[in-house]
């Protein structure tokens, strides 16, 4: 299936609920075509409930609502496995003739204790799927973005949220994230004048299961109690971060690399 020349193509990972499923929705909105990439199940090293193979086909059946059943498909996958994700990438070029930008928005958290006590298969998770996850969706998806003729408007995106500060009892998730923004500005420099770019995208305290997760790894009893720790004094939603993951893998944003962009409601500041 070919949707036509006009229609860019996305590949979203992290996709079944949260920062992901709200770019798989917004990017719909604008005419791509998107497969939605999320592992759908749950991870045992990890203490709460991954998003759900019904989460997923939720988001996807929403989104058919929007732009039509043949702009959208699922792959079930775990970031972690390079071997899947250059077989989601492969799966959209077959489905739509080529990838045009490439989302890494899975994610997921651990943490509760100091970073010499913090249990070692959970530090090694935050790790692999944080860091990891995006350089497996990197290594196969750039060369898609590649493969696009000149000019071309290939677009690379990763979620580097906590890039910026040092958070408490998260020390494994806050060096995944640095990983992300430091291989963010390396592939900027090595795109250079390839018409592909790699941008970041770092939320603040957004309205997320992993913001939930969070909070209660502080004894929080919310997720909304973050809200005093970013000066708009509120908690985002993931509509908002995803707008902006819009416009940064936008045909139009052609002057950004390297850069690694707060959506943090000031919270860098």
């Amino acid at each position: 299936m070919n949707t036509g020349a006009a229609t860019r193509v996305a590949i979203v990972t992290g996709a079944a609920r949260g920062i992901g499923a709200a770019t798989v929705a917004k990017l719909m909105s604008q005419g791509w075509a998107v497969l939605a990439v999320d592992i759908a199940t749950d991870d045992p090293v990890l203490p709460y409930p991954m998003g759900t193979r019904a989460d997923l086909d939720a988001v996807v059946a929403r989104a058919a609502n929007v732009g039509g059943m043949e702009r959208i498909r699922a792959v079930v996958a775990d970031v972690r496995d390079r071997d899947a994700m250059v077989d989601a990438v492969a799966e959209a070029e077959r489905v739509w003739g080529g990838l045009d930008a490439a989302i890494a928005c899975a994610g997921a958290i651990a943490g509760g204790s100091r970073q010499w006590d913090l249990n070692v298969e959970q530090e090694q998770a935050m790790l692999d799927i944080n860091l990891g996850g995006v350089l497996s969706l990197s290594r196969a998806a750039i060369p898609a973005l590649l493969r696009r003729p000149a000019p071309r408007s290939g677009r690379f995106v990763a979620v580097a949220s906590a890039a910026t500060k040092g958070l408490p009892m998260l020390a494994a998730y806050c060096a995944a994230k640095a990983g992300v923004a430091g291989l963010i500005r390396a592939l900027g420099v090595e795109l250079a004048d390839t018409g592909v770019s790699a941008n970041a995208v770092s939320p603040g305290s957004t309205n997320t299961p992993i913001l939930d997760e969070s909070a209660r790894l502080y004894n929080l009893a919310s997720g909304s109690d973050f809200a005093t720790q970013q000066p708009m004094q509120r908690v985002l939603n993931a509509a908002e971060i995803a707008e902006v993951i819009a416009f940064v893998v936008s045909a139009e944003n052609s002057a950004m690399t390297g850069a690694v962009i707060p959506v943090d409601g000031g919270l860098a500041l």
